[in-house]
């Protein structure tokens, strides 16, 4: 099976920590007062992981979605 991308948008800014933790993940702050983490996700339990992660640190997740693949 291979990765999905994953976008998960969250409300505020990460950490340098936390960025620095999201190895594989690109990070993007926008002036909009939204972070969007983008990477592959090999399955749903990684997934998961990751939201907890969020939920952990009280980090709202605004939402979830998969990014289409340029192939094809």
């Amino acid at each position: 099976m291979h990765s999905q991308v994953m976008e998960v948008v969250v409300r505020g800014r990460l950490g340098a920590d936390l960025v620095t933790s999201l190895e594989g993940f690109s990070v993007e702050s926008a002036g909009d007062g939204l972070t969007r983490v983008v990477g592959p996700v090999p399955d749903q339990s990684m997934l998961f992981g990751l939201l907890e992660v969020f939920e952990g640190l009280h980090i709202e997740v605004v939402s979830v979605n998969p990014v289409p693949s340029r192939s094809g």
